[in-house]
Order: C-alpha cells, then sequence, then structure tokens
C-alpha cells in the first residue's frame, strides 16, 4: 500500500524520452547517421547509448560499430539531424501536460534530471513553454558521474531541499531508472517503445504512459494498480 511509503515532497522528471518523444526523433537521426556510413543501427547500440551523456553514447556507438569519426563531429552530425526530423516529429508524451497541472495543483516542487546538455535541455523545454514550471533543472554539465550513478538524482534532491525517500522520479530508461533507484527515491519508470526492453526490476513501479492512475495515486499516499503492475 502507498500508505506504507513516505509522503512524496518533490517530483523529479527525466526529459528524453519521458516528457518529450525525442527517442523517436534520436531513432530517426540515428539510422541516418549510420546510412550514410553504409552501416546499421542495432538495438545493442541503442540500448548501450540511451539515457547516458552524449560523450558516453557515442564513445558506445564508436565502440560498437567501429565508425572511426571524432566523438564531436558525430555529436554535431546528429544535431544536424535531429532538428530537422524534430520540425514534424517532435511532441510532448502522453499525460505529461495533466501530470504537471496535478502537481502544480498540490504545490509540490519539480525538478528535470537529464543526461543531456543544458543548451538542448532549456532549447526544447522552452519550445514547448515548459522551462519555466520547474524549480530546479539539472544537466550533463551539472554533474561529474552520468547516470547510473545516482549524482544527479542526489543533486536534484538537494537542491529541492527534500530527502530523496521524499522525492518520486519519473524514468523512461533502465539506465536513468538505476541511477534514480540507486539515490533512494520512489521511481516510477515509464517505459516507451525504445526502451521497453530494458530490465526495470529495481523500479518501484512500472506504468505504461505519465498518465496511469497509479503515479497521482501515490502523490496522494493513495495505492492505485498501474497498467504495468
Amino acid at each position: 500500500m502507498f500508505s506504507d511509503f513516505p509522503p512524496i515532497e518533490a517530483v523529479v522528471f527525466d526529459l528524453d524520452g519521458l516528457m518529450l518523444n525525442t527517442e523517436d526523433v534520436f531513432d530517426l537521426a540515428g539510422n541516418e547517421l549510420m546510412s550514410r556510413r553504409g552501416m546499421q543501427m542495432t538495438d545493442d547500440i541503442r540500448h548501450r547509448m540511451l539515457g547516458r551523456r552524449p560523450d558516453e553514447a557515442f564513445q558506445a556507438l564508436k565502440d560498437l560499430s567501429g565508425i572511426t569519426d571524432d566523438i564531436a563531429d558525430l555529436k554535431q552530425e546528429t544535431r544536424d539531424l535531429f532538428a530537422e526530423i524534430a520540425e514534424n516529429h517532435l511532441h510532448v508524451m502522453p499525460g505529461l501536460l495533466s501530470l504537471l497541472a496535478e502537481v502544480e495543483r498540490r504545490k509540490i516542487p519539480k525538478a528535470v534530471a537529464t543526461s543531456s546538455p543544458r543548451d538542448y535541455m532549456s532549447h526544447l523545454l522552452e519550445k514547448f513553454q515548459l522551462l519555466h514550471r520547474f524549480q530546479v533543472t539539472l544537466a550533463a554539465e551539472d554533474v561529474t558521474e552520468g547516470k547510473p550513478h545516482p549524482e544527479i538524482y542526489l543533486a536534484a534532491t538537494g537542491l529541492l531541499d527534500v530527502s530523496p525517500e521524499n522525492t518520486m522520479v519519473l524514468e523512461d530508461s533502465e539506465t536513468g531508472m538505476r541511477a534514480a533507484a540507486a539515490a533512494g527515491t520512489f521511481v516510477f519508470a515509464v517505459p516507451n517503445r525504445h526502451t521497453r526492453h530494458g530490465d526495470f526490476s529495481r523500479a518501484s513501479r512500472v506504468v505504461s504512459s505519465l498518465a496511469d492512475a497509479s503515479i497521482l495515486a501515490r502523490l496522494d499516499g493513495r495505492d492505485h494498480p498501474s497498467a504495468v503492475d
């Protein structure tokens, strides 16, 4: 029963694949990146890249594919492809706006904790008029260790002045979920079609979308069966 858990005093959101369907866009960009080199993007490469900071993600791509391009060049090419594809494919994930409204109605502070660079995060959140709705934002440059290390979630709880056990984290990837679990937070895993192959056994709950009723129930200290549990 949720009533057995500490109350939720803050909510921390991942960005990519959780708030916005950026993984769909990156998937298309990654396919094109590999196609230009006469190669194919594999599920193994996708899995190794998901949820990690850009340099770590592209190093994994290089290690697994044998691509010899510099990481800086790969990042810039991907940024260009992402910007082009995003024009017609980027949108907020189902349930995000209503969940944000409900968290705000309860006057619970919110944060974003992403492995992506700050300029990228800020641009996307501004694009959808979301940036001003978060009291704290943390990006790749704000931590020494990337996910799955818990540093970014411990930093978020510190800035929000709440304990990890009183913090709800929403994550779509195994890497992010592991970081949030290691920090001692209550983690809702919200896998999408790109991340559902992951091992989410350490998540507090696994749900199918941000619209799942068990998320609001947890905020209110009530139990509610999720669509995935």
